[in-house]
């Protein structure tokens, strides 16, 4: 089937090494067993079964691959990842029961219970040579393919072709011996042959196990939690957990910010740390909790503790005195929807003041001004006569206040009466308190020459 745009192909690279690995697995297995049952090789025949293990291992590889690369669905939401690491839990066990069963044989022959001639004839030895080349080539194969596609099945695949050749050179020594007149040499090679299987099972179930139970990986964690730092090195990091399953990390973190965040603000530093685990672990998925964290600013956490109540959409203007006796009490403005009734926003008002005084106990007194929040509006353009004088009085009273011409004026007729919005320049190195008050200056002067003006709206921005 030939792919397009739309159409995956019908087999995926890591498939298609799965398939390599089958048939490989089927001619060694056929070729093992034929030399050692003509010979009479109790190695060749462990070896054998340790290549038909293989064979169950390569399908269940290919089958697993196929389900692991499924896209996540309702029912699995998580992916399919792990199909990969319950086919190798499986081959591990299929690997174990087999090898003990050539335990026994080879103890047996060892004994004395059991006996057989070997035939160490020329050709078994070119038999193996053979076996030796193949068991090689689909090692690295499927080890290179395990790296490229992060692949836990095929890793699997790679590891047992290893201890194939390892098993195989085993047996290749055993029939040197025996040609040489070492008659357990075989029985020794079949026993070492088992361990090396047993040893690979053993390995390859405690790793499948692992992923199965969400054993998190340290380094991985630590992968995380750099990419966090760097991101938002002033977030307080409350938890942070992290599992691999399918070649892909699950990140699941829980971050404080301040707590007179903005929902926007908390929105936002959740998406600079995603980007950031996503560069450090590709492919992962993210999940991130933002949560208000600690402060000692009295006006944060008040400002916090308002926002927590629900209906309150804006707060400002926070304020905290010490009265006679030290005692402290804060005063702040909270908005809420303009079409709130005042029996609702006093409820609402009372809220404020109960989730104030519980996140700042040295709290008396709140004192809450409740004001409506303002809906979008309409504007006109005053007159061009008006406007040259309007404009003429407000340069005036900038130039007054800084020395400088406006940088830009604009007037608008709204349902409150005449408002003036007006950008300044201010010294780049002033603080933002001075910047304000030169603001209040221009405004205070503006108003004082055309009472006019409901409002004079100043921006300052550095000259």
């Amino acid at each position: 089937m030939k792919a397009t745009a739309d159409q995956s192909p019908e087999f995926s690279a890591p498939q298609r090494t799965a398939v390599f690995s089958m048939i490989a697995a089927a001619f060694l297995v056929a070729l093992k067993l034929v030399t050692g049952l003509i010979t009479g090789s109790l190695a060749l025949i462990a070896e054998a079964a340790h290549s038909g293990t293989d064979l169950v291992a390569a399908i269940l590889t290919f089958f697993a691959v196929r389900v692991a690369g499924r896209p996540a669905d309702r029912e699995h939401p998580y992916g399919h990842g792990k199909a990969e690491h319950l086919a190798a839990l499986a081959e591990g066990a299929f690997l174990v029961i087999l090898s003990l069963a050539v335990v026994y044989a080879s103890v047996r022959r060892l004994a004395g219970s059991s006996s057989h001639e070997v035939d160490t004839a020329w050709w078994a030895f070119v038999v193996l040579g053979v076996v030796l080349l193949v068991d090689v080539s689909r090692a690295v194969i499927s080890w290179r393919a395990s790296k490229r596609y992060d692949s836990a099945a095929l890793a699997a695949n790679a590891l047992h072709f290893a201890s194939d050749f390892a098993g195989s050179l085993a047996v290749l020594v055993g029939l040197v011996l025996v040609s040489l007149g070492v008659g357990s040499a075989d029985s020794v090679a079949a026993l070492l042959v088992a361990g090396l299987v047993i040893a690979a099972a053993a390995s390859l179930m405690r790793e499948s196990v692992g992923v199965l139970m969400d054993r998190s990986s340290e380094e991985t964690q630590e992968i995380a939690r750099a990419a966090i730092e760097r991101a938002e090195p002033t977030v307080d990091l409350r938890r942070l957990r992290v599992r691999e399953t399918g070649g892909r990390a699950f990140v699941d973190a829980v971050l404080a910010v301040s707590p007179d965040a903005a929902v926007g603000q908390g929105h936002a530093v959740a998406d600079n740390v995603e980007r950031a685990l996503e560069e450090a672990l590709p492919r992962s998925d993210v999940t991130i909790h933002i949560e208000q964290g600690e402060s000692r600013d009295l006006r944060e956490r008040a400002t916090g503790a308002a926002l927590s109540v629900r209906r309150v959409r804006e707060v400002h203007n926070v304020r905290s005195v010490v009265v006679d006796g030290g005692r402290i009490e804060m005063s702040l403005h909270a908005k809420l929807p303009a079409d709130q009734t005042l029996a609702d926003a006093h409820a609402i008002a009372d809220e404020i003041e109960r989730a104030v005084r519980s996140a700042i106990p040295q709290v008396g007194r709140v004192h809450v001004h409740l004001e409506p929040l303002d809906g979008a509006g309409t504007a006109t353009a005053p007159s061009s006569d008006e406007i040259a004088r309007y404009e003429a009085a407000i340069a005036q009273a900038v130039r007054d206040v800084t020395g400088r011409p406006p940088r830009e004026v604009g007037l608008h007729l709204e349902a409150r009466g005449l408002v003036a919005y007006v950008s300044v320049e201010v010294d780049g190195s002033s603080t933002l308190a001075e910047a304000h008050e030169v603001a209040k200056h221009v405004e205070a002067r503006a108003e004082a020459a055309l009472p006019v003006f409901s409002e004079v709206v100043v921006h300052t921005e550095p000259a």
